[in-house]
């Protein structure tokens, strides 16, 4: 295996040769330094580089297994993680200049669970600031690329990990989604990307909102991994899996491994477009022709709703919006960088209300979720689109939309608590990489994971961008 060939083997690829010594853990992280001493001055997608820890570690790495010592299953291999995630001794910025010296004590769960595992970090992601945008561009670091088309965006707020996985500058990251942030930087950047089902991983040293601060949001954000297999979401996340004695919120819930499954067992419902959303042809082409080869395969699909339409979900959205932000303000003096209408604060009563037609949709989307196996729909309402002014107009198709519409596609299965997955499916004429999300029910997380192994055999995968394809 060639140096560029090991920048863009899976995670769970890189563990099995490392482990049969095929290759060394300082060769694989010796190749992904120079993959991004290359490439990373274009992309700007690692803002924080440890590589002598690294490099110490890969050694060590090394060490123990001439002497027999497993330290995990991702023994020896280098991932990168969010700047939203503390990391013990690497600063973790957030994308804010009142974070850009801030070094964690200790880290997150999530980093503390991969290295335990046998993974050595490389460094950190970018992010925009707070995490607040659809864009990924800060003050401290700049703006990063998309590998596809450095003219194009990489989507927020996890598009630093998108963009570095997609680049092969480092096989996996962690990411966090509360609307849509690492689904739509796995769309554009054409990599995989899961939204958990909401309180199944932990997330402990998770920022924003700053570390001993009150937590607010106790409904939709969720970390979750970024990667070119599947397999390696399902390894990463059986990983993160489980209660962590911190974020009381989680789940005992195991992570158990799902068996294989065959097109002819699986009923899907899909959704080409949403009424309403303005969606690009092909996007919609990509799901229509994902559904008709689910079909051609053997599976049952039927176009439907996932319950509700989008009208529906919005009355409920812009009520618990408007208390979500409101509060926001009142806690931490921050506005969201999309302003809702005025609300106060809101009574105890006003959130029980809100919450209690939220129930409405859980029901709704969990009821159509024990009749089918997954729900397929776009992850975005176009491809990657060009680097733009926060709040911009977003080019469909020809027209200028809203910049609302961005995440119309991802927040309602945040709000519902959803497990939602990206799978790479297709190469739009523009030559940017288009993703379908596939949605399953509740807890079911490892079942989604299995339709979406299907959904890749059908659709092919991860596919390099060009300039690292000529680059390898």
């Amino acid at each position: 295996m060639n140096a560029p060939a090991r920048c863009f083997a899976t995670a769970s690829e890189l563990a099995r040769r490392i482990r049969s010594k095929e290759i060394s853990s300082r060769e694989v992280v010796d190749a992904h330094l120079s993959t991004i001493a290359d490439s990373n001055p274009r992309i700007n997608a690692i803002v924080t580089l440890d590589s002598d820890c690294a490099l110490d570690r890969a050694r060590a790495a090394d060490e123990a297994l001439a002497r027999g010592e497993t330290w995990g299953p991702l023994h020896g291999v280098p991932f990168t993680l969010k700047d939203a995630l503390a990391t013990k001794g690497v600063r973790t910025t957030i994308g804010d200049p009142s974070f850009s010296d801030y070094v964690p004590a200790s880290d997150a769960t999530a980093a503390a669970r991969l290295k335990s595992a046998g993974a050595i970090l490389l460094g950190k992601t970018n992010v925009p600031p707070r995490l607040m945008s659809a864009q990924t561009q800060n003050p401290i670091f700049g703006r990063t690329n998309n590998p596809w088309n450095l003219g194009r965006t990489v989507g927020g707020s996890s598009g630093g990990s998108a963009a570095a996985v997609a680049a092969g500058l480092s096989p996996l990251d962690v990411g966090s989604d509360l609307t849509g942030s690492i689904r739509m930087p796995a769309h554009y950047c054409g990599v995989f990307g899961l939204k958990p089902t909401a309180h199944r991983l932990p997330i402990t040293g998770h920022i924003w909102p700053a570390p001993g601060a009150m937590r607010f949001d106790r409904l939709m954000c969720t970390i979750g991994p970024l990667a070119r297999s599947i397999e390696d979401l399902k390894l990463v996340a059986s990983i993160l899996a489980g209660p962590d004695g911190l974020d009381v919120d989680v789940a005992p819930v195991a992570w158990r491994p799902h068996p294989r499954l065959e097109p002819a067992s699986l009923r899907v419902a899909f959704l080409p477009a949403s009424p309403g959303v303005p969606t690009s042809r092909s996007v919609r082409i990509t799901v229509e022709r994902v559904a008709l080869e689910l079909e051609r395969a053997g599976a049952g699909v039927e176009e439907r709703t996932p319950g509700f339409t989008i009208d529906e979900m919005n009355q409920v959205w812009v009520d618990y919006f408007a208390l979500f932000s409101s509060t926001t303000l009142s806690l931490f003096a921050t506005s969201l960088p999309v302003q809702p209408k005025q609300h106060s604060a809101g009574t105890l009563f006003e959130w029980a209300r809100v919450l209690g037609r939220r129930d409405d949709l859980v029901i709704a989307i969990d009821s159509l979720l024990s009749e089918f196996d997954a729900f397929l729909c776009p992850a975005g309402i176009g491809t990657a689109f060009p680097h733009s002014a926060p709040g911009s107009k977003i080019p469909v198709d020809g027209v200028e939309v809203e910049s609302r519409f961005v995440d119309y596609y991802t927040y309602p299965f945040s709000f519902t608590g959803s497990p939602a997955v990206v799978v790479p499916a297709a190469i739009a004429d523009d030559g940017l990489p288009i993703g379908v999300q596939l949605v399953g029910k509740r807890w079911a997380d490892e079942r989604l994971l299995a339709v979406a192994d299907v959904l890749v055999e059908l659709t092919g995968g991860f596919r390099q961008p060009p300039e690292m394809e000529s680059a390898s």
